[in-house]
């Protein structure tokens, strides 16, 4: 079992909280206000990306907690990532410009590759793309814009083919992985690589708070289905990036720290089927 921190540090040295805050489907017009409550609440890494749409409220949210609550930019770190529609050296670039606009927040904390370029759309071509988008990446964090690097939904192999040709190794991974969908194998190869792996929808979309088992072990621990889910999700060593827009619950995914969730009911965990969740494979899925 990992040892639990409340913070994670990347191979570049740089240490961030274990616990990041989601802004996924989180519209527009609501997201600066969420982003907001969220910093109040003690969260102090936010993810957003392009996709999103909402970069611009996060950047809002981020600059009206500096503003009331006195922190200071470098105590908060905002995640963005590239769409798929941007990959390749130059569009890439462009790409991470304009979500620094957006934001208008200095410089960029964390910028990830959203997708890899699957074989089943680009064939042969996928490796050269991912490639190129990677060195723009690396010119970003080079040159200080951005302070961190990595990838989002890749597999072990999308990370051999990436680093035959990488300067630098991506510093995070962002997958999806909860309970039902808990992919081992590479959080084993990203750990082994010093490479931090990240859960997005660490609840299967809510998905996994109804299953029987999951609310058992709440029952047994005193926690909800929810913090069951996180918990086991920093016991495997990824740092989960929950999302919600209501403060109870919010404050609630805090929460997971005092507590520890057995061996022999984190394979009960493991072994779940079905719970909910998106559940794409990056080598299939059609997302361009």
């Amino acid at each position: 079992m990992i040892n639990v921190q409340k913070t994670v540090t990347y191979h570049n040295g740089i240490t961030v909280p274990s616990i990041g805050y989601g802004t996924y489907k989180t519209p527009p017009e609501d997201t600066a206000e969420a982003v907001f409550t969220a910093l109040k609440l003690g969260y102090r890494h936010i993810d957003t990306a392009a996709y999103y749409g909402n970069e611009k409220a996060v950047g809002e949210g981020v600059r009206k907690a500096m503003k009331t609550l006195g922190l200071k930019r470098e105590e908060i770190s905002v995640a963005t990532k590239v769409w798929n529609t941007d990959r390749g050296y130059e569009k890439t670039l462009a790409a991470f410009e304009k979500s620094l606009k957006e934001r208008h927040l200095g410089y960029g904390d964390l910028y990830l590759i959203h997708w890899p370029p699957n074989h089943k759309k680009f064939g042969d071509q996928a490796k050269e793309i991912n490639a190129s988008t990677w060195r723009a990446l690396e010119e970003c964090y080079q040159s200080g814009r951005a302070k961190a690097i990595g990838v989002s939904n890749f597999l072990p192999h999308h990370l051999e083919e990436l680093a035959a040709t990488a300067r630098i190794k991506p510093m995070v991974n962002q997958i999806e992985f909860h309970p039902g969908w808990a992919h081992l194998d590479v959080v084993e190869y990203c750990l082994k690589n010093e490479i931090i792996p990240e859960a997005w929808s660490p609840m299967a979309r809510s998905g996994a708070l109804s299953n029987e088992t999951l609310i058992s072990l709440a029952e047994k621990y005193g926690k909800t289905p929810a913090q069951i889910c996180l918990r086991w999700v920093l016991q495997h060593g990824l740092r989960p990036i929950p999302k919600s827009v209501t403060p109870s619950r919010m404050a609630e995914n805090l929460d997971i720290y005092d507590f520890i969730i057995e061996e022999t009911d984190m394979a009960a965990i493991d072994a779940l089927e079905n719970c909910g969740g998106s559940c794409h494979n990056p080598d299939t899925i059609e997302l361009y």
